[in-house]
């Protein structure tokens, strides 16, 4: 893995989703949490899950490159709650991304989500 790359990718689609969070929607910070903290009002406690981070679309595992179509930026939550507890069988990209809508829409998702702190 070439992580100058990914870098370079998670970068790309982090501006090209408008610092939104691919899954949840939600801001994302990628280079000062305490800056991001205090532009929308939340804990860093909070925050750090809002960390951008490269999620594939198609995981490693399956065969998914490193590529512009396969690199998407989600927040460290939904990209750790994606994958935990099922390294093999994490559902795939679109079926995980409607259900987040749906939790988040129930206020039932992200820490975020459940506090009703961030507004955009």
């Amino acid at each position: 893995m070439n992580s100058d790359k990914l870098r370079r990718l998670r970068h790309q689609a982090f501006r090209h989703q408008n610092f939104l969070c691919f899954y949840c929607k939600f801001p994302m910070w990628d280079s000062d949490p305490r800056d991001f903290s205090i532009e929308h009002n939340i804990p860093s406690r909070l925050s750090k899950h809002l960390k951008c981070t490269a999620e594939h679309l198609v995981p490693r595992q399956d065969s998914g490159k490193d590529s512009t179509g396969n690199i998407v930026a989600a927040c460290l939550w939904c990209n750790r709650m994606r994958h935990q507890g099922r390294p093999h069988k994490a559902p795939d990209a679109a079926t995980y991304r409607m259900q987040v809508v749906r939790w988040v829409a129930a206020g039932r998702w992200h820490p975020i989500a459940s506090s009703r702190r961030i507004v955009d």
